[in-house]
């Protein structure tokens, strides 16, 4: 299907990466982890891939995966502050925790 696209963990090279149906590479973000934050460092999408939504769907799985497990999110890479910037359901993931 030209548009499937499955979004997985590889934390053996430290990356969330994008494939088409086929297995494809379609794009990554790469990210430094540690106990309690997770750092996106740099996305890109390959160029003939480009335009389909595949930094997007990439940043929602990964925020997700923070927030499931408990992660502050250190947004260094351009694309990942606009991206939070103009997804404000993510604001809670950045910055400081709350006091209780």
């Amino acid at each position: 299907m030209d548009n499937e696209i499955t979004i997985a963990d590889a934390p053996d090279r430290s990356r969330y990466e994008a494939h088409d149906a086929d297995g494809n590479l379609m794009g990554f973000v790469d990210y430094r982890l540690t106990s309690s934050a997770i750092a996106f460092l740099h996305a890109e999408t390959l160029p003939d891939y480009r335009g389909r939504g595949v930094a997007g769907k990439i940043a929602v799985k990964s925020l997700e995966d923070a927030r499931d497990a408990g992660l502050r999110v250190k947004p260094l890479c351009p694309f990942y502050k606009q991206f939070l910037e103009e997804h404000t359901e993510y604001a809670d993931l950045v910055g400081a925790p709350e006091a209780k």
